[in-house]
């Protein structure tokens, strides 16, 4: 069997000439009376020596056609690496009697996970560290743990209330299956304690004696919580908790702040459940405390409210963008015994509730912003935009993302908030309730000239075909980004003149690409390259309608609001199709399939990150991973006809066609399990037949995060950044 044609037969040993071509191997299936034949179906065996070589060829291609871009690879990683403080700490968290940090140091990939005492009960302030931090224990060195392995990833970090016990989880496959281990942190020693294949999230029982993890089925979902006394030897069998068969939910288990509840959480893409058990009660069990009804999603906290042990739950059973709500504990499914905290509100999705001893904090977002505030029973009007009781934490900027950072005492005075916008760095706070004093702990460290007076950032609106405004975010040096609104960048009127571009987009399962900082970023700025943000329907930034016009069979307005964008940012001047640069990755990489496809004049390039371009294939099929999960998403094209012929008119490897294409970049990993190489590879081979400029690079020791460790991941970026700039037509 022939599976590449290598470039003139030469490969390898020599750099290739000309582009590899896959083998065809048609492979029909058949659904609703409708066949198709798919010639590259053969690629989804990763073990097949034939398509490692394929996928080799292509990588040797990409090397190739990119060579004369290393110069500028090796500049711009030299940019991202001399910005960034390199020997640092995080804001440390106080946790019981500890304060909890992480350290990274210059030349080393990962980050160590530290720990040092408070100086007393009363101590809220976090300590100013230094290097020799007095009491310091290092609880985990995530570089030691990595020796040897090509990929690494943490997926549990947990250490028991007692102070005494750590457990931790790792991925050195790439494949999101870890492996548990647990330690004594006063000795150091390791408990045989071994647990192979659990999901994140692990963590101890409240009493220190059990771990609790969750396992997944042969579709990678989370589908049971065990419970593993510590001690128990490798191989004995640990007990089941929990099992949901239910192909669609996924299980998690946690502990609310309070420490007084353990949660068993079941979430599906539109219903949720949760299980409680109260940790005060010796012979209690897990019991729920809203059965699940169909479309209705919610979430549990333990709060106590004017003295009295409620539980707040937030849902959105008939209150589209959620409401919070408060119950007995012990009647949480009594409908007549909710009381209504805050109402439901067209203006405001409310996302988020946390419970402390003393407040109640809300996260939210109101006119496409991520907010932060505080529930106040006492007032009657809030400024959360919900007419609600929400006091709102204020920030002065127009275009910014506000949110919670890690908080995990009961107890504390304090909330720990993050701050970003896309011209103000990531900024740690600490807020005193009782005060409203905010204390600002610590902004993320930009090495070298940097100045965000030297860039400017601005909102636009397109307008979709049926008329809806669609927000972008933008940022740009302040001397190619003006701030006036007609369309002008001087004030005698004279035409805006246009500049390159690089538009992002994602749109899908509700999540916001809010407004951010990135020092990655700062290469295309001051490179005089404006970035900006498509804030597309099928994300969350506009409250859940904004979601729901942009799944199942309303998928397409994700790819026609992207469209629209474009257009506006070039008929308002900002850009022209010669100097625009579309990217996406994931579900973001199916709306640069389909963009592709059906507006391919308006960008000159295009980079679709492990793109989820062949949707038809996996949603068609339930026995690959999370398929099932997925139809709440988009749909069930494999018992409904009108649902397949729909994903079938947009998938982007059903509609390549026979027209000129931008230069496009598809990136993606061999071991990722959410979208599999397979896809990026077929849709490579299927827009190599109509002749379009593509190249495919496959990390092949890496999951769907990309490469791991911190200095690979500049790497990476540097390599995308290059190729976006030579596009741009920008070569130094």
């Amino acid at each position: 069997m022939t599976t590449i044609q290598p470039a003139d037969g030469a490969y390898p040993g020599s750099a290739p000439t000309v582009p590899p071509v896959a083998a065809k191997h048609p492979q029909p299936r058949t659904h609703h009376g409708d066949t198709v034949v798919d010639d590259y179906e053969w690629f989804r065996d990763k073990d097949d020596p034939q398509v490692r070589a394929y996928l080799t060829a292509e990588n040797a291609w990409t090397d190739s056609r990119l060579a004369h871009l290393t110069t500028l690879r090796t500049t711009l990683f030299g940019e991202i690496k001399s910005r960034t403080k390199e020997t640092d700490l995080s804001v440390p968290t106080r946790e019981g009697d500890w304060w909890y940090y992480s350290r990274s140091q210059e030349g080393l990939q990962y980050a160590r996970h530290c720990r040092a005492p408070i100086a007393s009960p009363d101590d809220w302030t976090p300590p100013q560290l230094a290097d020799d931090v007095p009491g310091e224990q290092v609880l985990l060195d995530d570089n030691e743990e990595a020796a040897g392995t090509e990929f690494y990833s943490l997926g549990s970090f947990d250490v028991s209330l007692d102070g005494g016990t750590l457990l931790w989880a790792v991925d050195t496959v790439g494949d999101e299956r870890y492996t548990l281990k647990a330690k004594r942190i006063d000795t150091g020693e390791v408990l045989p304690d071994v647990i192979e294949g659990t999901m994140p999230g692990a963590q101890f029982s409240p009493d220190a004696q059990s771990i609790y993890y969750t396992t997944c089925d042969d579709a990678w979902r989370p589908d049971t919580v065990w419970r593993h006394p510590l001690g128990r030897p490798t191989g004995q069998a640990d007990e089941q908790v929990f099992t949901e068969p239910d192909d669609r939910f996924w299980v998690g288990i946690g502990m609310t702040r309070s420490r007084r509840f353990l949660e068993i959480g079941l979430g599906s893409k539109v219903t949720s459940e949760s299980w409680l058990l109260d940790t005060t009660k010796p012979d209690a069990a897990f019991e729920v405390v809203w059965p699940r009804h169909e479309g209705v999603e919610y979430s549990v906290e333990h709060a106590v409210l004017d003295g009295e042990d409620r539980l707040l739950i937030l849902h959105n059973d008939r209150a589209a963008n959620f409401e919070l709500v408060s119950v007995p504990v012990d009647a949480a499914g009594d409908e007549s015994a909710r009381r209504v905290l805050i109402p439901h509100s067209d203006a405001t999705r409310l996302e988020d509730v946390d419970a402390f001893a003393q407040f109640v904090a809300v996260s939210y977002r109101r006119e496409g912003l991520a907010r932060v505030g505080l529930y106040d029973p006492h007032r009657t009007t809030g400024s959360g935009g919900t007419g609600d009781s929400i006091e709102e934490i204020a920030f002065d900027e127009p275009i910014f993302s506000a949110g919670l950072g890690g908080n995990p005492e009961w107890h504390q005075p304090t909330l720990r908030l993050g701050y970003t916008s896309m011209v103000t760095p990531s900024t740690v706070y600490d807020y005193t309730v009782a005060t409203g004093q905010r204390r600002r702990l610590k902004q993320q460290p930009v090495l070298g000239d940097f100045d965000p007076t030297h860039y400017v950032s601005r909102r636009e609106w397109a307008v979709a075909d049926d008329g809806t405004k669609v927000p972008i975010s933008l940022v740009g040096r302040a001397d190619v980004l003006r701030a006036d609104v007609q369309g002008t960048d001087a004030p005698d009127g004279a035409p805006r003149r246009p500049a390159p571009l690089l538009l992002y987009g994602y749109g899908s399962y509700e999540a916001s690409m809010d407004p951010s900082f990135s020092i990655a970023r700062l290469s295309l700025l001051d490179r005089g390259v404006v970035f900006a943000i498509a804030h597309v329907r099928g994300g969350g930034e506009m409250g859940r309608h904004w979601y729901d016009q942009g799944k199942l069979l309303a998928k397409t307005n994700t790819f026609t609001d992207f469209v629209a964008a474009a257009r506006h940012l070039i008929d308002a001047g900002f850009t022209t199709p010669a100097q625009l640069v579309a990217e996406g990755a994931s579900a973001g990489g199916l709306l640069m399939g389909a963009v592709a496809n059906i507006a391919p004049e308006l960008f000159a390039g295009i980079h679709a990150g492990v793109p989820f371009v062949d949707p038809l294939t996996s949603i068609l099929d339930p026995s690959l991973p999370l398929t099932v999960i997925e139809w709440d998403e988009w749909g069930d094209p494999l018992h409904d006809p009108q649902v397949y012929a729909y994903m079938k008119a947009y998938s982007p490897v059903e509609n390549v066609a026979d027209h000129p294409y931008p230069r496009i970049l598809a990136t993606t990993s061999l071991n990722d399990t959410r979208v599999l190489y397979v896809e990026p590879a077929k849709w490579t081979a299927k827009l190599r037949e109509v002749h379009a400029d593509v190249l495919l690079k496959t990390e092949m020791s890496a999951g769907h995060g990309g490469v791991s460790g911190r200095y690979a991941a500049w790497q990476e970026r540097a390599f995308e950044l290059a190729w976006i700039l030579d596009v741009l037509g920008i070569t130094a």
